[in-house]
């Protein structure tokens, strides 16, 4: 249990609330179905996670980093050099595919709705744009108990970077020490946030045991959240 009631309960939203792992493996494996599933999605994500890192570091448009996952994967699949405008398409039909597959975990509505009916004042940190992330949380029912969004594609600054934490606690009006954050990334969520002054929460859904010095708290599940903040 932490000690003292927070005034606030932010989250991250790809991996914590909405299984974006889940929703990219069904688009991708949708969009190659001759290819062997495991290894393809396995590659996918690979893909994902370094273009986006390109991105949030500065090196990448948002439109560059999409085709800096499809390009590589077109080539290594035997598909030859894509230019833009054969990858911008093929985005296209992909994106369609993963915004349908969009869902929330199945333990993500019940806590959430929670801490919405004690009072707490709920929302969004995420890496990523706005626009996309804000169509996320409509898209897998948490508009209304998440009202609260700020991103690193309107703030210029991305998790674990302490500053997107202190910005979203200054737009709520509350000391960094008034605000839990829970994400399901160690080092980018958790001790990002706690480097800021928040109470970082480590969601760790692989069900292994919690690693030596581990320096945050950890919970398995978010059905956990509500005993973990209770006054």
């Amino acid at each position: 249990m932490i000690r003292g009631a927070p005034e606030a309960v932010l989250f991250d939203l790809d991996g914590t609330l909405l299984d974006h792992a889940g929703a990219a493996a069904e688009a991708i494996s949708a969009s190659f179905p001759d290819e062997d599933p495991e290894t393809l999605v396995r590659r996918w994500l690979e893909l994902i996670d370094a273009s986006v890192d390109r991105y949030l570091a500065g090196e990448l448009t948002f439109a560059e980093q999409r085709r800096a996952r499809i390009v590589p994967l077109a080539r290594e699949l035997g598909l030859g050099d894509w230019d833009d405008e054969r990858a911008d398409a093929w985005i296209t039909g992909y994106l369609a595919r993963y915004e349908a597959a969009w869902r929330p975990y199945p333990d993500a509505p019940g806590p959430v709705a929670a801490l919405a009916e004690r009072g707490l004042r709920l929302g969004v940190i995420t890496n990523g744009d706005a626009a996309q992330q804000r169509a996320k949380i409509e898209r897998i029912g948490l508009a209304d108990r998440l009202p609260y969004l700020v991103t690193s594609g309107e703030t210029g600054t991305a998790k674990p970077d302490p500053e997107i934490f202190r910005l979203a606690c200054t737009g709520l009006g509350l000391a960094p020490g008034e605000v839990v954050y829970v994400g399901d990334r160690l080092d980018v969520d958790a001790r990002g946030a706690s480097s800021a002054g928040l109470t970082g929460v480590w969601l760790d859904r692989s069900g292994g045991p919690a690693p030596d010095g581990l320096d945050v708290p950890r919970i398995t599940t978010l059905d956990e959240l509500p005993g973990l903040l209770r006054p």
